[in-house]
């Protein structure tokens, strides 16, 4: 399956299915000095892709996890780029998931000003979402993607046979992100309400080429997030709060967040009720999956006070979320920050 992605900027080809590693990286592997991208993770679980396809390659190894999305490893990864000397002429291949494609992705933005860099997600959640639209990132000071760069992919390469390796709470992580396209793509809705509203591995499967053409579609019409593509952060203003001050996973946060602001929409009259509580309910059964460990929100309204610096808000007296209005239809709710974090803390209240 192919998908071109066409922005201003650039065409990013996406390609989709069981060999299109095989079929794709050879041809892009040619004809240049390449350099990749990876963490301890998925060099320990994939070892043998590393030695069928990178022989040769210059590979970086960084440790895994969102805590090491910072400068200090984009300096280490910059100065290696120039170690092994790159030109402009170089490709950077990501292999693996959210963290190391939007570190991998800042890279070959920066590096001579932009080189090619090819994504290879390796989770759910990556092959879903974050390897598509050209969104690169670090965390600093606490606030995550704070620092980045809007550099579309040359290719990026979604081959489902990475997620043998993923455990359960990666799983959940990514289907944390399928679920919030149901906030505003009638077919995903669809397909989980013709599948009583449950979710499982095989289903997040079939979903992960809607989800890619979706976003796509979006990103075509909007790639600098300037009105349309904001619809893809449901759940992630309140989603990055609980993130940062709960250490819960991505997607969890963004399961939570999507929950939380669906409430306070529906309170504020802007989320028709039906539709949100049928959400809510997507959210409570992708919430149920494994593994499943009690979430304290008793200081939720302080935690809120991290959502002051998402990049949605236009000024520092309010919060801005995007959340569902309709079936296939979303909009922008704004609340002014002590209003948000008292009723967040008050429906944690009622939660727990």
């Amino acid at each position: 399956m192919k998908i071109d992605l066409k922005t201003p900027s650039a065409v990013a080809t996406i390609y989709i299915g069981d060999e299109v590693i095989a079929t794709r990286l050879p041809y892009l592997l040619q004809g240049q000095k390449n350099f990749v991208l990876t963490d301890e993770n998925v060099y320990s679980l994939h070892r043998a892709f590393f030695e069928k396809w990178m022989q040769g390659e210059t590979v970086c190894v960084l440790p895994a996890g969102e805590a090491y999305k910072n400068f200090s490893s984009l300096q280490t990864v910059l100065e290696k780029m120039v170690g092994a000397g790159l030109k402009r002429t170089s490709k950077l291949f990501a292999v693996g998931g959210g963290v190391i494609g939007d570190l991998g992705g800042l890279c070959a933005a920066l590096y001579m000003r932009g080189i090619e860099c090819v994504q290879i997600p390796t989770t759910l959640l990556a092959m879903v979402d974050s390897s598509v639209g050209g969104k690169t990132a670090i965390d600093v000071g606490g606030v995550k993607n704070v620092v980045g760069a809007f550099h579309q992919p040359k290719e990026v390469l979604i081959d489902p046979m990475f997620l043998g390796t993923l455990p359960d709470r990666e799983w959940k992580c990514g289907i944390g992100e399928i679920v919030k396209y149901a906030a505003m793509d009638v077919r995903t809705l669809t397909a989980l309400r013709e599948n009583g509203g449950k979710m499982s591995k095989e289903l997040a499967v079939s979903l992960i080429e809607n989800s890619v053409r979706f976003k796509a579609g979006v990103v075509s019409r909007d790639e600098k997030e300037t009105g349309e593509r904001k619809c893809l952060n449901v759940g992630h203003t309140t989603g990055h709060a609980i993130e940062l001050a709960y250490g819960l996973s991505h997607g969890e946060s963004v399961l939570w967040g999507m929950k939380l602001e669906t409430m306070l929409a529906m309170d504020a009259g802007v989320c028709k009720r039906s539709v949100g509580e049928e959400l809510i309910s997507l959210v409570d059964n992708a919430l149920s999956l494994a593994p499943v460990g009690a979430v304290d929100l008793s200081t939720l309204g302080k935690a809120a006070e991290k959502a002051r610096m998402d990049k949605k808000n236009v000024n520092d007296e309010s919060v801005v979320m995007s959340v569902a209005k309709d079936e296939g239809e979303w909009t922008l709710l704004t609340m002014p920050v002590s209003e948000y974090a008292q009723k967040l803390q008050e429906l944690a209240n009622k939660l727990s």
